[in-house]
């Protein structure tokens, strides 16, 4: 009983004062003799009593490799039989925050076979997920689902703390269960509002970890901030931010508010802060509709600013993300080349140099097509890289071929200058009405064809459910409009997904303008 009150009167305090009354804690010679006590007492105490002890001088900080602690550790081992349920979540709870030794190891295991003697008996979610937590990653799959079984069974009694607990049980067994963390989503987004701002960047965390995309959740998450916004400082939003940011979901209303206060007070933004800022905004392709310039203007003089004491890594990467939102940073740029052109920019032996290589070409291809000097060239060079598609793609290859008669209507795999590729590239008429064939637009430009270019796209390389592109797409979507292309998107997973008719008239409807005449009504020329 001392050695819990104790614990639960240190758990109140804040986290400084924590460690601090820890130390006296420790120190104290009154808590020596109760540890000598205690030792002594060990085989003889209750089951209760034991479990508690332990989980109260694990949280108290008493060194795990002490005589005490490996002494309950193994008397737990010895009596585990014994132990009811409660006592098993105890435990549970315990080992959980504790480093894998030979004794811990041994009672981790002797835990495992008696749950899954338990497991049909166990009807407390909360008992659950200490088990789940405690048991981690390394348990048979098996085991695994038959945990996920016994929380459904009792998933009408979920409460919201559970719900939150069961969100870090599952990442600690690294297992997604869906109607588990559907459940879970729901009680959540009615209870939003009595999260904590630490539990909800826990759950964006736990869903990228789990590789769980919940675009309700996440839209529900973002407008509480949103509509709190004003409760929060600039550094907790941004840090949800980056959380959204690595789950590809884009909160934009939530960017847009936030834009705005980096405008009003750019102040806060430090060299990390601002490069988590621009790589959020760039990865997300999201645009302030409001005080676009302005706000570009704002990243540009923080990054000016930073630019004597900034890294090379750090620069490159800061320059890139302005550049994929069609904004050139000059003076930033004119530093970027100026060590680039000293070969300082990326050593030879940079474990990241391939990656880096790609970000600085992109940076040259925009300041070449997103100059205001660029005009759109009267021809541009392409080479077809080979008639063979992936099998990714065979299925538009063959809807296109169903659609236009002959695949000399479409040119397939097209390589571009600035090393970009494009799927299927298919020449129109300037209304858009007549497909053309590709031998007779080759060897002569003409401001009249207009070219399509076909992007299939993995659902990656969008926002998470939306068609918007990340980016790297939209970046490579403007750049061929600059070079005179008509840039048609498609979800790949989605076409796939369409009947081979459904695929046909899909596209029919991406290639045809909506003005245009039925399709029995169209001509289209073939190679005569």
């Amino acid at each position: 009983n001392c050695l819990t009150t104790a614990w639960r009167l240190l758990k109140a305090m804040a986290e400084e004062q924590q460690r601090y009354e820890k130390q006296l804690l420790l120190e104290h010679p009154g808590f020596s003799r109760l540890c000598q006590q205690l030792l002594r007492e060990a085989r003889r105490m209750t089951r209760s009593d034991l479990v508690f002890s332990l989980h109260a001088l694990v949280n108290l900080g008493v060194p795990q490799n002490t005589l005490l602690v490996q002494t309950l550790v193994r008397v737990c081992q010895e009596r585990l039989n014994q132990f009811n349920n409660r006592c098993v979540s105890v435990l549970a709870a315990t080992l959980a925050g504790m480093d894998k030794d030979k004794n811990v190891s041994a009672l981790q295991a002797g835990l495992q076979l008696l749950v899954e003697q338990r497991i049909s008996s166990i009807r407390d979610i909360f008992i659950l997920q200490n088990l789940m937590k405690c048991l981690g990653r390394d348990i048979p799959v098996f085991l695994k689902k038959k945990l996920e079984m016994a929380v459904l069974k009792e998933i009408d009694g979920l409460t919201f703390p559970n719900a939150l607990r069961l969100f870090s049980a599952l990442v600690a067994m690294n297992y997604c269960s869906y109607p588990v963390l559907n459940a879970c989503s729901k009680k959540i987004q009615e209870n939003v509002h009595d999260a904590p701002f630490r539990q909800l960047i826990l759950i964006l965390e736990a869903c990228h970890t789990l590789q769980y995309r919940n675009v309700t959740l996440f839209s529900a998450l973002a407008d509480y901030v949103n509509s709190t916004a004003c409760l929060w400082d600039k550094r907790q939003i941004f840090l949800f931010l980056s959380a959204c940011e690595t789950l590809g979901f884009q909160p934009s209303e939530l960017m847009e508010n936030f834009a705005e206060k980096v405008i009003e007070d750019p102040e806060f933004l430090n060299l990390k802060n601002l490069l988590i800022v621009l790589r959020v905004y760039s990865r997300l392709n999201y645009v302030p509709r409001v005080q676009k310039h302005l706000f570009f203007e704002t990243l540009h003089s923080c990054l000016n600013k930073w630019l004597p004491q900034i890294s090379d890594a750090e620069l490159l990467r800061a320059v890139y993300s302005l550049c994929i939102l069609g904004y050139l940073p000059h003076q930033a740029l004119d530093e970027l080349l100026q060590r680039d052109s000293k070969d300082e920019l990326i050593p030879s032996d940079d474990l990241f140099k391939e990656q880096k290589e790609m970000m600085l070409r992109c940076v040259k291809t925009c300041m070449e097509l997103d100059s205001p000097s660029f005009t759109k060239p009267a021809f541009v060079l392409t080479e077809n890289l080979s008639s063979l598609v992936s099998l990714n793609l065979k299925k538009a290859q063959e809807a296109l071929i169903e659609l236009l008669g002959d695949e000399n209507m479409f040119r397939q795999n097209v390589q571009l200058p600035y090393k970009y590729h494009i799927d299927f590239e298919v020449r129109m008429d300037s209304d858009r009405k007549q497909v053309l064939p590709i031998t007779a637009t080759d060897d002569h430009p003409d401001s009249s064809v207009q070219r399509l270019a076909f992007l299939f796209a993995p659902p990656s390389a969008f926002c998470l459910g939306t068609t918007h592109p990340q980016g790297k797409l939209a970046m490579k979507k403007r750049h061929l409009n600059k070079l005179g292309y008509h840039v048609i998107l498609i979800q790949n997973k989605t076409f796939q997904e369409m009947t081979n008719e459904g695929a046909v008239e899909f596209l029919k409807g991406k290639i045809y303008s909506e003005d245009a005449l039925p399709f029995s009504e169209l001509t289209v020329q073939n190679n005569n």
